[in-house]
Order: C-alpha cells, then sequence, then structure tokens
C-alpha cells in the first residue's frame, strides 16, 4: 500500500515516538513534537501508539492514496476533506483507493499528526523510522517529504476500525499558556531579582521555533551574577566550558531571549541552562504559534511528578476509551 504526496505543505515529515538510546552520542531522541495527538491518532486507526505517521506543520500536505486506507488526524485544528467532503479532527475515517486527503486554513494549535492504519513503512534508522533532517536520518530519505514521493504504508491489523473521540478527554489549552519549569543546575547564576521577574514575565513565542527549540521574547533582560568566567568559556555571561543539556533545558545566551530545547536539539553546548520545562508540558511546546503569549511558572519536582502522573492517567483514559 503506498500513497502520493501531491503537495507536501510547509514542512511535513515522518515522525513516531523517537529514537532513544543515542543522545550521549549526539543523536537527539526527535519525534513527534506532540507525542500526545501522535499516540491519540495512533490508537484512531488501531496502530500501535509508536506506529510511525506524519507530522504537518502550519499547512496540511496533499496526498492521492493508491489503495484504501483508514485514516485519523489529531493535534492542532484544521479541516480535513477527503475528495472534497469534510472530515473531522480526532477521528477515524475511509479514503479509497485514487482519493485525495487535503486540508483547509489552520484554526489553532501548529501540528497536525496523520496516523493511517498500517502505519508508515519507510526503513527505520537507529530503531526509529523519525525524520531527523539536520542530520539526513530516517523518515523519506532523510528529509521532509516532497512533491512527487510515493510512501510505503503497513498493513492494517485487524484492530483497524473508525473510532471517534469524546473531545472532553483532552486536556484544555490554558490562556495564558502556562509552561512549567523546574529550575535547575545554572539556577544561581541569575540574580535574585532576574530570578522573580523571569517567572514575572510575559513572554510571546519568537518566529524563530521549530523542532530544534523554541524562542521566546518580550520579558525584560536577565542580570547574571557576576564572576571571572572559567577558563575556556566564551566572553558572554551565560557561557559556561561545556555542559550536556536535557529535553526542555532553557538557555537564555545573553540574557535577553529564553531557548526551550526540544526534540531534535543538540545533547550539549557552551550556554547554561537555567533549568527545564517540565515532561507534562512538552507536547503543549509542539502546539505554539508564534505570537502565542507565555508565562513560565515554577514548580518544585513534587509537583512536576503529579503533573506527569496526571497526564499519563489523561492518555490512560482515552486509551481505555477508544480500545
Amino acid at each position: 500500500m503506498t500513497f502520493e504526496v501531491i503537495k507536501p505543505g510547509l514542512l511535513t515529515t515522518i515522525q513516531d515516538l523517537g529514537r532513544p538510546g543515542y543522545f550521549h552520542l549526539g543523536i537527539p531522541e526527535g519525534g513527534a513534537m506532540d507525542r500526545a495527538a501522535m499516540r491519540i491518532a495512533n490508537m484512531l486507526v488501531g496502530n500501535p501508539e509508536d506506529a510511525a505517521g506524519l507530522e504537518a506543520v502550519f499547512m496540511g500536505p496533499e496526498l492521492k492514496f493508491n489503495h484504501d486506507a483508514l485514516v485519523a488526524v489529531a493535534g492542532a485544528e484544521m479541516p480535513v476533506f477527503v475528495d472534497g467532503e469534510e472530515r473531522k479532527c480526532w477521528e477515524s475515517f475511509p479514503v479509497k483507493a485514487g482519493q485525495t486527503l487535503k486540508f483547509g486554513y489552520l484554526k489553532t494549535g501548529a501540528r497536525i499528526y496523520i496516523a493511517i492504519a498500517g502505519g508508515i513503512d519507510t526503513p527505520p534508522a537507529l530503531g526509529s523510522r523519525s525524520t531527523y533532517p539536520i542530520g539526513a536520518l530516517g523518515g523519506f530519505e532523510g528529509r521532509a517529504l516532497a512533491a512527487g514521493d510515493t510512501v510505503p504504508v503497513g498493513t492494517a491489523n485487524a484492530q483497524a476500525k473508525e473510532r471517534r473521540l469524546d473531545r472532553n478527554l483532552l486536556a484544555e489549552l490554558p490562556k495564558p499558556v502556562e509552561l512549567r519549569v523546574l529550575p535547575g543546575l545554572y539556577w544561581h547564576r541569575l540574580t535574585e531579582g532576574s530570578q522573580k521577574q523571569f517567572f514575572a514575565d510575559e513572554w510571546k513565542v519568537a518566529p524563530e521555533a521549530d523542532r530544534m527549540g523554541y524562542r521566546f521574547r518580550g520579558g525584560k533582560p536577565m542580570k547574571f551574577v557576576e564572576r571571572e568566567q572559567p577558563f575556556g568559556a566564551g566572553s558572554d555571561p551565560s557561557n559556561i566550558v561545556d555542559g550536556c543539556y536535557s529535553y526542555g533545558s532553557i538557555q537564555i545566551p545573553g540574557g535577553t531571549e529564553p531557548i526551550v530545547l526540544h526534540r531534535d536539539a543538540v545533547s550539549g553546548g557552551g550556554y547554561f541552562t537555567i533549568g527545564a520545562i517540565i515532561s507534562a508540558d512538552m507536547d503543549l511546546i509542539g502546539q505554539l504559534q508564534p505570537n502565542t503569549a507565555v508565562r513560565f511558572v515554577q514548580v518544585d519536582m513534587a509537583e512536576a511528578l503529579d503533573a506527569r502522573r496526571a497526564r499519563t492517567a489523561r492518555l490512560e483514559k482515552i486509551r481505555s476509551a477508544l480500545t
């Protein structure tokens, strides 16, 4: 089974839940920016939750199916059409051989996830089909999809049937958006006043927001505790000799614009990080459009773990509802 890419949209890549185990070698885990949406799209078509699907940013692709298929779209809100007839997000629907799947203009969110029963069947790289474009790894020839590509799809299993998700099971998008932060290793490098200001200010998502990281603007410049730069570090007061980065780490080069490192981020570098976005909020970042207002909220480890348990429980309710 295959489908043909008529138009690739703005940036459409093959993604699954990532390739853990290679971050220490400089290869990021990658995978879907909004993992919950990717999981749910797969549940809707009866796939394993880690099956490969498509991630499209801001603009959906146009795909022509060469065989009958069962498809689901989750994540951002974007009108879905099969040969001009509208279909709904968060539910699965059939697409017949020869029919074309298209999308309208984005309404809310930033990324849609397209799952097809059987899952995309490109060759895995280091245990994952996720596309890592900078390393030309995984996906379709290590790159985003282009017009004329013919993409293979696996065989659907017995669980493939039409399903619909009760939207009341989805988490509501807070307004203004709040991203919870666990202060970390270099938090002490900010002055006490800047520590308080970081959480008091309203920030906005900058246009430089992609799979490597999200930049934020609008808050007051931060001040650093004065010190003599260590040997080997750069001249910027936010420089260190070198350090490891976790997913969600927050850099503030020059003290002006925080950058949250995301799925395709590097594993280390010469800027210190003041903490990290908790794991429960990482999916949310992937759905933020440029200029979205955001506040950072300080939490402790107990609160971070409670949030992760709540996220896990919500996914389990969705899983049970779609079984």
